[in-house]
């Protein structure tokens, strides 16, 4: 995918609409509960990003399928949106592979997510039938969207070791306590992951895990420093986590910081994360 150096991708953006399917969790953050769709995005992205993937926005399970379509529709007149990460729950058996076999009928599905930060039990997702749904998942050619807390990383190291014909992303950095300072044991796990070839790492939803008020540019450098020096400019993705960002920045300065953390990389590293890299994760050309 051709994109120019000042251009970039968008590899994690949600989008919802309350009135036209429920979204239970959208009850806690009543800031961004309203309607976010293209519409909404064209306003706040400028500048805007020259492509899209939509990455599922936790609807209720039963609308998973009913995301999907939609999400198709609004591709109809926003060009931009070139691919879908899905929602699944991958530990069902048959019913995780109905649900990869229907979602094989819409063209632009590149990857499937089961949130796993939620489960109270730490080894949640290296249980056998949650590894065995993530080995269909990528037996069809599709990624999986790793949405972890900090502490569920060593379980994501060892699902990743399981399925290595799987392609995980892991979404926001796995969330490290950017609030409270820490780099361990955070850095030694991010280190661990970064070694298996089969795992990318979205540059993404870090401000929301610092002090949503007071967070500073330097507050993220050494975490951003530290996937940098791991997973180096050829897996990471830039992704702005819209609209959650808004919880602690607007579209514009996210990117803008991001900008700024990667400033001292070559003109070529930038592009990378800044949209090849999606590009070529995700299939986007």
């Amino acid at each position: 995918m051709d994109i120019d150096t000042d251009s970039f991708v968008d590899a994690h953006v949600h989008f919802w609409d309350p009135a036209r399917m429920p979204y239970p969790w959208l009850a806690e953050v009543p800031a961004i509960a309203s309607a976010h769709t293209p519409a909404e995005l064209a306003v706040e992205a400028v500048p805007a990003p020259a492509a899209i993937v939509f990455v599922e926005s936790a609807v209720a399970p039963p609308r998973a399928r009913d995301e999907v379509r939609w999400i198709d529709a609004l591709a109809e007149t926003e060009p931009r949106l070139r691919a879908v990460v899905a929602q699944v729950a991958v530990d069902r058996g048959a019913e995780t592979e109905a649900a990869l076999a229907g979602l094989a009928e819409h063209a632009r599905v590149r990857g499937v997510r089961h949130i796993i930060q939620g489960y109270a039990e730490p080894d949640f997702c290296a249980r056998p039938a949650f590894v065995d749904g993530v080995r269909r998942v990528g037996a069809r050619g599709w990624t999986f969207d790793l949405c972890v807390s900090h502490a569920q990383l060593p379980a994501c190291l060892a699902l990743a070791r399981a399925c290595p014909e799987t392609v995980f992303v892991l979404d926001h950095a796995g969330k490290p306590d950017i609030r409270g300072g820490a780099l361990e044991p955070w850095r030694a796990d991010i280190a661990a992951l970064a070694r298996l070839p089969n795992v990318v790492c979205k540059l993404s939803g870090l401000v929301t895990e610092a002090d949503p008020a007071r967070w500073t540019p330097d507050a993220l450098r050494p975490y951003v420093a530290h996937l940098l020096s791991c997973f180096g400019a050829g897996r990471l993705l830039f992704g702005s986590d819209w609209p959650v960002v808004k919880l602690a920045a607007s579209y514009r300065r996210w990117l803008e910081t991001a900008r700024e953390l990667l400033a001292p990389l070559s003109a070529a590293e930038r592009a990378a994360i800044m949209s090849d890299n999606a590009g070529r994760i995700y299939r986007l050309s």
